[in-house]
């Protein structure tokens, strides 16, 4: 797929951006503990993939927090960034850091379970 540098800016703007935003301006307890891990934009600016990652919660709550809240994201984005216009936000959850967290514990068992049966020999 051909490179496209604007929308990946654009997209660093927003996840910059909208961290700030959810840490001073949202009021929404459901969204406390949210990160932008990442937002990807399409080439023509149009939609932007929001992935996040939370320490509690529900996925799904939050999800239906973010939805419900990307008016108001979406216009606090138009009065900091400079864009014609700012692209739709979709709340995706990110399960790579959960992903991590339980490749990592399965190794950890698999070593401890090693370690059992070399001892045992």
């Amino acid at each position: 797929p051909a490179d496209f540098p604007r929308a990946r800016r654009v997209g660093e703007q927003i996840r910059q951006e909208l961290a700030d935003i959810l840490w001073r301006e949202m009021k929404d307890p459901r969204v406390t503990g949210v990160t932008i891990t990442a937002v990807e934009v399409n080439p023509d600016l149009e939609h932007a993939k929001v992935y996040f990652s939370l320490l509690g919660g529900e996925a799904a709550e939050v999800t239906r927090a973010l939805q419900k809240a990307a008016g108001f994201l979406r216009t606090e984005l138009s009065r900091r960034m400079r864009l014609r216009s700012v692209p739709q936000l979709h709340f995706l959850f990110d399960e790579s850091l959960e992903r991590g967290n339980r490749i990592s514990h399965l190794i950890d068992e698999a070593i401890a379970e090693d370690e059992r049966h070399h001892r045992d020999d």
